[in-house]
């Protein structure tokens, strides 16, 4: 079954649920710790693409970071767009959880159920089906245009979303390996 990788904040119960959702349907992840390492503006940039969303789309407007820089305030068209992106890299916090990046190409915004559904149906995955342990998506999930190298956690290319993949929970290797499903 394939995988993903999910910018994950540990404290989000919206990340939580995916993180539930994914193991139940057997679906193998790698957690990227976006708060602790945030993305390059070419790597929120190329997700932004993935998801087919412009930087206001994905950003946590009233957060305080957003409130103190008058965000909401900010213009809404392409000339505006770098700036956006440059400050959601700053302060991560701003960027809208949990970002799920399929081994298809595609990306999500898994915040309601309805999202963590079409996740698991580009996947292929039934929810709750209770998978084996290990199961999951490919060791190293090496996601298709993220450089990422199989298993290793390194990048051969320049800043893409496979870069800082951090194993999910239930992962042993001190490598980057997907959370196995169960």
């Amino acid at each position: 079954m394939t995988g993903m990788e999910i910018w994950n904040n540990p404290s989000c119960s919206k990340c939580a649920a995916a993180r539930t959702a994914l193991d139940e349907a057997g679906v193998g992840y790698a957690l990227r710790p976006y708060l602790d390492r945030p993305p390059s503006a070419a790597e929120l940039a190329e997700v932004l693409r993935r998801l087919d969303a412009r930087p206001w789309d994905v950003c946590r407007t009233q957060e305080p970071a957003a409130v103190a820089l008058g965000m909401a305030d900010w213009p809404r068209d392409e000339a505006a767009e770098p700036r956006w992106i440059e400050a959601m890299v700053a302060a991560p916090e701003l960027i809208q959880r949990p970002l799920l990046l399929l081994d298809d190409g595609s990306a999500l915004v898994g915040r309601t159920a309805g999202a963590l559904a079409e996740a698991l149906r580009r996947t292929g995955a039934t929810p709750g089906t209770g998978a084996t342990p290990g199961t999951g998506a490919d060791p190293g999930l090496a996601t298709p245009g993220t450089g990422a190298t199989a298993g290793t956690g390194a990048e051969p290319g320049p800043a893409t979303p496979g870069s800082g993949v951090e194993p999910g929970p239930a992962a042993t290797a001190p490598a980057d390996p997907p959370h196995p499903a169960g």
